[in-house]
């Protein structure tokens, strides 16, 4: 009787999976570190153009400052050209006599 019942139930149909939309790469935004720049300038930087709290801007001002280089961001490729853009036009640290541009930025894939 209870393989009767069994029968009678229709087996459900096995779930397809769902159609994956690609994913776009993921690049990294990298700030370099000069001699040009001071931690305010960096700050206020990663603040204004990434919106980052000032102890987060801190630490990657620290970062920068003592490993040579910092990821600021993980975007994908449009948007990182225009984070690097917007670095490299930033223009030059106005409490340093010597600072005559912007701080260097460059992009690489998040792999």
């Amino acid at each position: 009787m209870i393989g009767e019942v069994q029968a009678s139930i229709p087996l459900a149909e096995p779930k397809k999976a769902a159609a994956r939309p690609d994913v776009e790469p993921l690049y990294h935004v990298v700030l370099h570190d000069d001699e040009a720049h001071t931690y305010d300038y960096v700050i206020e930087m990663l603040r204004k153009i990434f919106g980052y709290d000032l102890d987060k801007a801190y630490a990657m001002t620290s970062e920068v400052d003592t490993t040579g280089r910092v990821i600021v961001a993980t975007v994908h490729k449009e948007l990182a050209e225009l984070r690097v853009e917007q670095i490299l036009e930033y223009g030059p640290d106005p409490r340093m006599r010597h600072s005559d541009g912007s701080m260097k930025a460059s992009m690489e894939p998040a792999q």
